[in-house]
């Protein structure tokens, strides 16, 4: 069998449309070659697996990576959950010795153009898209120009760009377990419907739902019926359910004071589950009962899944970080 032939300076040139004098200037750190050429050389070299006594690790560049947080998450009810994201982020970018430069983006105007001009602004080496889903022409883009980059709270079912996600179909399916476990068997689940992440939520509700002979699970979208309006429903006993799933915690805080009154129509022992246990979850009379997301341990993956592939990991991966089942006060046996 024929051996394969060794990267040179040659390939890496011809990769990157470069001089080969280029590509030896930026392998050796030698002054007059700019931050992002030395970066896009050294990288390409330890795609090709190039080895040089120059190379022992990232290059400076590659050391910087850029956050795009979008702001209506950070300053909403959604908060506490990108907030402790960020605080693992940085925790793992300081001890990986990254430089993490975290922006709030403007939810409506994340474009192509804006990330370029993110990434550029920061000299970074990597990007780090939180609660940001991918598209085809920013997938095609990273693959083009060589971009690192790991999608923080989301998912690409088409696995152009890596993930970091917490367990959401395992975490639905326990949620809904805990409802059924308590002898429930018309169960609602309170949805949002575009986001992959949260498609498979739905999904872990139904196969629970479905494991279990006699239960009946009702499905509501947040496009269907806002929050106010599906309590409504609920006081008015349109849907016959004796328990709801919940996708986030905000929407089922919203509607416990309505659905726990001491004048409230509801059947005895109507239970209800969040998802994400963020802090407003503890704070609510009654606790509520929710799954607990690991925020910290999703920011920690996704700066060691980037740091991999800004080190010439070419595979795409989907972590998945484990969740938890909270037992508040709203989850009732029935009677």
């Amino acid at each position: 069998m024929a051996m394969q032939k060794r990267a040179n300076q040659a390939d890496i040139a011809e990769r990157l449309g470069v001089s080969v004098s280029t590509v030896s200037r930026a392998l050796a750190n030698e002054i007059g070659i700019s931050d992002a050429v030395r970066r896009d050389v050294q990288r390409m070299a330890r795609t090709l697996g190039y080895k040089s006594k120059h190379i022992t690790g990232p290059a400076s560049g590659d050391k910087r990576a850029v956050a795009l947080v979008p702001l209506g998450s950070a300053t909403s009810g959604l908060s506490g959950f990108y907030f402790g994201i960020v605080e693992g982020m940085r925790q793992q970018a300081a001890e990986a010795g990254m430089v993490l430069d975290v922006r709030l983006v403007n939810d409506q105007m994340v474009t192509l153009d804006m990330i370029r001009k993110q990434i550029d602004q920061a000299d970074a080496g990597g990007l780090l898209l939180a609660g940001i889903d991918a598209w085809d022409e920013l997938a095609s883009w990273c693959a083009q120009e060589d971009i690192p980059a790991v999608l923080v709270n989301g998912s690409d079912p088409q696995m152009r760009i890596s993930s970091v996600s917490p367990a959401n179909f395992y975490g639905a399916y326990m949620a809904t377990q805990r409802l059924l476990d308590a002898g429930h068997r018309r169960i609602l689940h309170y949805t949002l419907r575009y986001r992959p992440t949260i498609l498979q939520r739905r999904r872990g509700f139904e196969a629970a739902i479905a494991a279990t002979p006699g239960a009946q699970g009702i499905i509501v979208t947040t496009a269907e019926r806002k929050t106010p309006e599906l309590l409504a429903d609920l006081l008015a006993g349109k849907h016959d359910v004796t328990a709801m799933f919940s996708w986030n915690d905000i929407a089922a805080v919203e509607m416990l004071e309505g659905l726990y009154a001491p004048d409230s129509p509801m059947p005895e022992g109507f239970s209800i589950v969040g998802f994400d246990d963020l802090p407003l979850a503890g704070m609510a009379t009654p606790r509520l009962s929710t799954i607990r997301v690991d925020r910290e341990a999703i920011g920690r993956g996704a700066v060691r899944l980037l740091t991999q592939h800004m080190e010439g990991e070419t595979a795409v991966q989907q972590l998945e970080v484990g969740v938890k089942m909270v037992e508040g006060e709203t989850v009732s046996a029935v009677n």
